[in-house]
């Protein structure tokens, strides 16, 4: 087996993920006599939900993974970790009598580990990451074995800085333009044109009375009731298989892919709004402000993909079906229902009934309405 420096400036193969690389390193350090009984790593990210990810491994156990919540103390802040956070330098404790103790260290010693140093993962960004490696062996890690995990940090905070950048890259196309939108980019689908013709539920969704709510709150109030909108609708979307595809002010556009048939897609679609509604309800039992949106259901062919300027481009759909389930949502207040379905999607899902015909903006011919069964 390569060193584990050699094996990392290789590029670690065989490795793919970050658990993977940190377990291989700890691995090899191990193989070569360094006596690792316990090792964790610490990477913050740029994440709209969480600061960081935390790596922990031991012998013969696979290596686990979490993420940590913004807020939280990324490495207790009486760690080693922390310390090296702080100051960007390597930090030892040894765990025997007489030494310091802190609620991070009183933890460590209490699993059976005698000594216990931080090093830094330095990127080329200068963000400065850590790495603790932990022994169990009386007296702890001797100078020439700090020397050897020392000798790995440079290559490994390469291999971390690449593996680091990619999670981050999937993180916010994630976060801006959705897991299936942002995959299809990273993927290459970067070039504007770039469109696939796919059929698809849609769901259109708007808050009443927002431009009340504007005019009589400060800006700040608005977005944040616009938040708890949303945070009714998307877990409801993303729990059932959707993609939300764009926020246009109090709107919400989002797609189910028809990944199982368009029987399933426009299912989850109908299960998706009963939750939703069912968090909006539970949302203003708590609250005396009141929110109300209306959700319209439609399915049929849309043009998925890249459009704008040759600079500026958004990952969108576009297309009559959009057209009509946009139109369609504005029925919800004018007839009281808080989910309309078109003809097209209740021929297919069923489980709906009958509203009524209504003259929209666009069509010349009024369009179906369908709402779900009680």
């Amino acid at each position: 087996m390569a060193s584990a420096r050699d094996w990392l400036i290789d590029g670690a193969p065989g490795a793919i993920t970050s658990p993977e690389v940190f377990a291989g390193t700890c691995e090899r350090l191990r193989d070569a006599g360094v006596p690792i009984a316990r090792a964790e790593a610490y990477v913050r990210t740029l994440h709209p939900q969480f600061a960081g990810r935390a790596f922990v491994w031991r012998p013969g156990q696979a290596c686990t993974a979490c993420e940590a919540d913004h807020g939280a103390d990324l490495g207790a802040a009486s760690s080693p970790i922390r310390q090296v956070f702080e100051t960007g330098r390597a930090h030892r404790n040894r765990l025997g009598a007489g030494r310091d103790s802190t609620p991070y260290l009183d933890e460590v010693a209490a699993l059976g580990m005698t000594d216990t140093i931080a090093l830094p993962l330095r990127f080329t960004s200068g963000e400065v990451h850590a790495v603790a490696f932990q022994s169990d062996r009386e007296g702890g890690f001797a100078d020439a074995e700090i020397a050897a995990m020392e000798g790995v940090m440079a290559p490994l905070s390469r291999i971390a800085e690449i593996l680091a950048l990619r999670r981050t890259a999937t993180n916010v196309l994630t976060a801006y333009v959705g897991r299936d939108a942002g995959a299809r980019v990273l993927a290459g689908k970067i070039r504007r044109g770039d469109i696939e013709e796919i059929e698809a539920a849609i769901w259109f969704s708007d808050m009443r009375g927002f431009t009340a709510l504007s005019n009589e709150r400060t800006p700040s109030e608005v977005i944040e009731r616009l938040n708890e909108l949303f945070d009714c609708q998307l877990p409801a979307i993303e729990r059932y298989g959707g993609e939300v595809l764009k926020f246009i002010g109090d709107g919400l556009l989002a797609i189910f892919p028809p990944r199982h048939g368009l029987r399933a897609c426009c299912a989850n679609a109908l299960a998706a709004s009963r939750d939703a509604m069912a968090a909006l309800a539970e949302r203003n039992a708590r609250s005396p402000d009141a929110l109300r949106f209306g959700i319209a259901l439609h399915v049929g062919e849309v043009a998925y993909g890249n459009i704008g300027g040759a600079w500026r481009l958004d990952f969108t759909c576009i297309g009559r079906a959009v057209n009509l389930a946009a139109r369609l949502e504005t029925l919800t207040g004018a007839t009281g229902n808080d989910v309309l379905a078109s003809a097209a999607f209740a021929q297919i899902c069923g489980d709906l009934e009958r509203v009524g015909e209504f003259a929209v903006k666009g069509f010349a011919e009024p369009i179906a309405a369908f709402r779900p069964r009680a």
